[in-house]
């Protein structure tokens, strides 16, 4: 059987409460930003990625073998979390190394693992 949703069936406004939450609330441009940014962990390959770069710092290369890709897919996927700035990378002669750009994003990537196994 169907369990119902409760429904909230009055028409009473909390003003006390719309306005102390309205007084914290972020800027709309705020939200469309966290939105963009949770699109990049929508790809099963970008997240991948992030988990690899968790661990070490990795070069294309490397990414491409470990999750059986081409280096141009894998360089692709970077290139879509570069600008969302969730990577940067390091040209060390030839090679160039991706690693996760700051702590936030590794904190963000675990938090999410945490949440999925609840």
């Amino acid at each position: 059987m169907k369990q119902k949703i409760p429904v909230c069936d009055c028409e009473v406004i909390h003003e006390d409460v719309v306005k102390r939450v309205r007084k914290t609330m972020p800027k709309e441009e705020d939200f469309y930003d966290l939105a963009d940014l949770y699109k990049m962990f929508a790809d099963s390959t970008r997240v991948r990625i992030l988990w690899a770069l968790s661990r070490h710092e990795m070069c294309v290369c490397d990414i491409a073998v470990l999750l059986g890709m081409t280096k141009s897919a894998i360089s692709h996927q970077l290139k879509s979390l570069r600008l969302a700035n969730l990577v940067r990378y390091e040209k060390q002669g030839k090679v160039v190394y991706y690693f996760l750009s700051d702590s936030h994003v590794k904190d963000i990537f675990e938090k999410g693992f945490e949440h999925i196994h609840e």
